[in-house]
Parts: structure tokens; C-alpha cells; sequence
């Protein structure tokens, strides 16, 4: 009975499982002490956005960037780089992403759950 009563405590002073700001994860910004923040502020960059939730844009991502991606290894960015650069700066469908060596049904997943190919649909900047 006391475990039951010690985890009805634990439950009630548990932290929220909610988000901690109240406004979407494009809107975040960071102010000058690095806090995230719904007002004014820097638009995150690289593994911050990232932590976010942000989609980065593919088009414009650099390697390393795109090498902070989950399953994606400095390989694989190094390859999409390249690729991008060699169809004239620009991936213009998921099917130019799939052509690239190493990147297969579960990588392109991977790669459409966490980047854009609009950069109209990501948000400042490269992320």
C-alpha cells in the first residue's frame, strides 16, 4: 500500500510530458543567454534545430550538417553533397535522393522525415 501512495506522489510531482514553450517549433528562437524562447531572438542552426524538431533543407545543408542527421554518417553526407552539387546545386525530387549510392528504402525515410526538398517549407535559413 505504501509503494501505491509513494507512486500516486511521484506521478502528481512528475513533469509534464507537454511541450514546454507554447508555440510551434518554427517559431522557437534563442535569445542572447542561448534560451529557448517564443520571442524575439536567433533562429536555431544545425543540431539545435535539429533538437527541435525542425526539417532541414536539403538543398542547402552542408555536409555536416547533413551528417547530424540520424543514420546519416559523414559518408553518406560527403555522397549527398556531392550528388546535389553535380545535378546543378539542387536535388529537384525524392527520386534524384534515392539515386544516390548508399541511400536505400529506410535512409530515404530517414532523410524525408528530416529534411525538405522546398526551402519555402523549412524554416530560417537552412534549417
Amino acid at each position: 500500500m505504501g509503494l501505491l501512495a509513494l507512486g500516486f506522489v511521484a506521478r502528481a510531482r512528475w513533469p509534464e510530458s507537454g511541450p514546454s514553450l507554447d508555440c510551434p517549433p518554427e517559431s522557437v528562437r534563442l535569445d542572447a543567454a542561448g534560451l529557448a524562447t517564443c520571442g524575439p531572438g536567433s533562429v536555431p542552426t544545425g543540431a539545435q534545430a535539429l533538437a527541435l524538431g525542425l526539417k532541414l533543407d536539403l538543398n542547402a545543408a552542408s555536409e555536416a550538417e547533413l551528417a547530424l542527421l540520424p543514420g546519416v554518417g559523414r559518408d553518406l553526407a560527403r555522397r549527398l553533397v556531392t550528388a546535389r552539387e553535380d545535378q546543378g546545386g539542387r536535388f529537384t525530387s525524392w527520386d534524384d535522393v534515392d539515386a544516390v549510392p548508399g541511400v536505400g528504402a529506410a535512409k530515404l525515410e530517414t532523410l524525408r522525415a528530416a529534411t525538405v526538398l522546398d526551402p519555402a517549407a523549412a524554416t530560417g535559413g537552412v534549417w
